[in-house]
C-alpha cells in the first residue's frame, strides 16, 4: 500500500517565496502542498480546515511575525514547524529562538539570488519536511523548562582531565539547551557537534554563553580545552579533540563530509577515543540520520562512558537510536536526565543535590 503523502500548508509573505517553495515542494511525489497563504492570520484559518501535516513558516511577515505565531501553534496545537529564515544575524537570532520554541528544523533563505539558491536548496529543503512529519513534536511541547543548575557537593571532580564530548542534529538546539543551562560554572570541559551552518554557530554559541553558567564559545584552532567551557564545532568546520603537551586543545579544520556530514558528530567522538579513551563521556543527542553512532562505538571500546538520549524526549530519534541498536550506548536517559549523569560520571563521590 502506498504511503500518504505528506500535506504541507507554506506560510509566506513573499509571492515569490510562496510559488517557488510550492513548485519544489510539489516535484516530490511524496509531498502533497495543500496552499500557501501570505501570513499567519489567514494560515491560522487554514490550519482549521486542511489540518496539515507539516507547515512551513517565514519569520518576517506582516501582521503577526513567525515566532509569534510559531508560539501559539505550539502552546494550542503543537506540530511540525520548519522555519525558512534569511542567513543574517537577525535571521540567525530569530531561527535559533524558533529551535527553542519547538520548531522542528530549518532552512536559510538565500539574502541574494533567491531564485538560484533557493534552489540549491530543493533537496535540503524536501527532506527536512519529510523528517519533519515523522518528528515527535510532543517531545518539545510537553517539556518542563530548564531546571535549575546542578551542584557537586564535596571535592567536585576526580580529574581535570574529564572531557564531555556531545552530538546533536535535529532537535538539537532546544536539547543542547536544556543540558547545558542546568550544568554549573565548574562543569567538565565540553566539546559539541550540532549540525548547523557556519553563520548560525557563532550565534548558537553566544545565545548559550548568556543562559549557562559555563563559558559557551566557537571552537578556535589550537584553544585549550578547559574545564567550566564548552565548545562548538563551526558550522563549516570539523572539531577534534588534540593534544599539546600535558594539555588538550581544540583542533579545527577540514571541510570533506564525514558521515555525510561538515562539521561531523563522528569525527569529533572519534578524536575523543584517541587522545581521552577513559576520560572522557560520550553524549548523542537528538538527530537525523546515523551520523556519531559510529564514533560514540569507539569511545565506548576506548573506556569512556556512553550516554544516549531516549526516543520518548527526542523529537528525531535518529542518531541515538543507530548508536543504541550498534551498542555503542552505555545508558539511554530522557533529556532531563543527561546533565546529571555527566556530573554523576565525572565527580569523585557522584553525590548530586540540585541549587534551589
Amino acid at each position: 500500500m502506498t504511503a500518504k503523502p505528506v500535506r504541507v500548508l507554506i506560510v509566506d509573505d513573499s509571492a515569490l517565496i510562496r510559488q517557488m517553495l510550492s513548485e519544489m515542494l510539489s516535484s516530490d511525489p511524496e509531498i502533497q502542498v495543500l496552499g500557501a497563504v501570505p501570513d499567519p492570520l489567514v494560515a491560522r484559518q487554514k490550519i482549521k480546515e486542511l489540518n496539515p501535516d507539516v507547515i512551513t513558516l517565514d519569520i518576517e511577515m506582516p501582521r503577526m511575525d513567525g515566532i509569534e505565531f510559531l508560539k501559539k501553534i505550539m502552546s494550542l496545537r503543537p506540530m511540525p514547524v520548519v522555519m525558512v529564515s534569511t542567513l543574517t544575524q537577525h535571521g540567525a537570532d530569530a531561527t535559533l529562538h524558533a529551535l527553542e520554541i519547538g520548531a522542528v528544523d530549518y532552512v536559510a533563505k538565500p539574502t541574494q539570488d533567491i531564485q538560484v539558491g533557493l534552489e540549491e536548496k530543493r533537496a535540503e529543503l524536501i527532506a527536512k519536511v519529510k523528517t519533519a512529519a515523522r518528528a515527535n513534536v510532543m517531545a518539545s511541547a510537553s517539556r518542563a523548562p530548564a531546571g535549575p543548575r546542578l551542584e557537586i557537593q564535596g571535592r567536585g571532580y576526580s580529574s581535570t582531565e574529564k572531557i564531555v564530548a556531545i552530538g546533536a542534529s535535529t532537535g538539537g538546539v532546544e536539547a543542547l539547551t536544556s543540558v547545558l543551562s542546568t550544568l554549573p560554572a565548574d562543569s567538565p570541559a565540553i566539546l559539541i557537534t550540532q549540525h548547523m551552518p557556519a553563520s548560525f554557530t557563532s550565534t548558537f554559541a553566544r545565545r548559550l554563553d548568556r543562559m549557562c553558567a559555563i563559558q559557551v564559545s566557537e571552537a578556535q584552532d589550537g584553544a585549550r580545552v578547559l574545564p567550566g567551557h564548552a565548545y562548538i564545532a563551526p558550522g563549516d568546520q570539523h572539531l577534534r579533540l588534540g593534544r599539546n603537551g600535558a594539555n588538550y586543545i581544540c583542533r579545527v579544520g577540514g571541510q570533506e563530509p564525514v558521515t555525510g556530514h561538515c562539521p561531523s558528530v563522528d569525527v569529533l567522538f572519534d578524536s575523543v577515543a584517541k587522545h581521552a579513551g577513559q576520560n572522557a563521556v560520550g553524549v548523542i543527542l537528538t538527530g537525523m540520520g546515523k551520523d556519531g553512532a559510529a564514533g560514540l562505538q569507539k569511545m565506548r571500546a576506548s573506556g569512556a562512558r556512553t550516554l544516549g538520549q531516549d526516543e520518548a524526549s527526542c523529537v528525531v530519534y535518529g542518531m541515538p537510536r543507530v548508536a543504541f541498536e550498534m551498542d555503542a550506548v552505555e545508558f539511554q536517559l530522557p533529556l532531563s536526565k543527561i546533565s546529571r549523569e555527566i556530573l554523576a560520571i565525572c565527580t569523585s563521590d557522584n553525590k548530586i543535590k540540585i541549587r534551589v
